[in-house]
């Protein structure tokens, strides 16, 4: 049996939440609330300290709470004090869980969290204020959100600048194509902004190759196996029309080579992927991917909650940093078969060791709207 089919056996396993269930109910989201500011509060002398995120048996999410968990270690705690929140894909538990937390720590919390959706951001922040815990988010938001808008118990939120290298990753597949022919693409969750910014680096590439045609692209929401399904459908519908395929993601492509290994077609359409995952540098440098755009996730995952515990014990002022340290970017590293080795060694063989305190020296700078 192939890694691939075991992963989609993996992800299929029902996933548990091992620390909190949700608590609160589907109300918490549904009601519409004003924003009212918390009470102030000094430093918080030891805060509980979390992670909300989508699923950890998904190797990127498995990498980012790694990082977490790493942090945790640097200050004289356990892995096992890192607590979990796991929403399972699902912005209404993600919204309950925070609540939850919140009312048994009564506010004494440092939270690193990817919210799942961008409009589910402004709630989890709002119920964090308002207990006066302190709160760091990842990926998603929405553009008229910031961090300075709320004192300092929204500490900051890191993104990644994801427009230039999914482009980069577009171009390679089509000039692997020959500049012609046509495509198929996967993308993540629609609400989502680095869905939305890969396929916008998708768009951008096709102005600049004329002669590609997309024939097909569909949200496969990150997983695995429904994106094995999508591809099985598209090589029912455009058969050999097909020479190419971009994925938003690397555990989307492995159900694209699932689908192509189903129907003999394995190794011969050129696909393209994103988040550097293990798994997909293997595929890199067997041949049977042509790239990846590594985000660092552990680095991601580890300086999230160091943001958040640092700012809710007071060792910084959110609110005395400039903006481009309370909105900022992560680094990317394009993975190709040239490099893809020499990357393996440093990034996968090895785990690098950062230093927690340094809260942006690898960013790459503001995000920009």
């Amino acid at each position: 049996m192939s890694f691939i089919k075991k992963f989609i056996e993996q992800e299929a396993i029902n996933r548990r939440n091992f620390l909190f269930a949700s608590a609160m109910g589907a109300g918490g989201l549904a009601a519409a609330t004003m924003f009212k500011a918390g009470p102030a509060r000094a430093a918080i002398e030891d805060p509980a300290i979390a992670w909300s995120y989508r699923d950890r048996t998904n190797p990127y999410w498995n990498a980012i709470v790694s990082g977490g968990e790493s942090f945790v270690e640097s200050i004289g705690k356990s892995k096992a004090d890192l607590i979990n929140l796991i929403n399972e894909g699902s912005s209404e538990k993600s919204l309950s869980d925070v609540k939850a937390l919140l009312s048994k720590t009564n506010g004494k919390l440092a939270l690193a969290i990817d919210t799942n959706d961008s409009p589910n951001a402004r709630p989890v922040v709002e119920a964090v204020a308002e207990k006066g815990a302190f709160v760091s988010t990842l990926w998603n938001k929405t553009a008229d959100l910031h961090p300075w808008d709320f004192g300092d118990n929204y500490v900051s939120h890191m993104a990644w600048s994801d427009v230039g290298p999914a482009e980069q990753t577009a171009t390679i597949l089509f000039k692997a194509m020959g500049g012609k022919d046509a495509i198929v693409g996967l993308g993540g969750i629609a609400s989502n902004n680095p869905a939305i910014e890969r396929r916008n680096g998708l768009d951008n590439a096709m102005k600049k190759f004329p002669d590609i045609q997309l024939l097909d692209y569909q949200a496969a929401d990150w997983d695995t196996q429904k994106a094995a399904t999508i591809m099985a459908s598209y090589l029912t519908r455009f058969g050999d029309e097909i020479k190419g395929v971009f994925c938003a993601n690397d555990t989307m492509a492995y159900g694209v080579l699932e689908a192509l290994r189903a129907e003999g077609l394995a190794g011969q359409i050129p696909i393209v992927a994103y988040d550097g995952n293990a798994q997909a540098v293997d595929l890199i440098m067997a041949g049977e991917l042509l790239a990846t755009v590594y985000t660092n996730p552990y680095w991601g995952g580890g300086i999230t909650a160091a943001l958040a515990y640092h700012a809710a014990i007071g060792t910084f002022k959110p609110s005395e940093e400039p903006h481009e340290h309370r909105e900022f970017n992560g680094p990317t590293i394009l993975i190709t078969k040239d490099d893809a080795e020499n990357f393996k060694k440093q990034y996968v063989d090895a785990t690098p060791s950062y230093d927690w305190k340094d809260f942006w020296g690898p960013s790459t700078g503001a995000i920009t709207y």
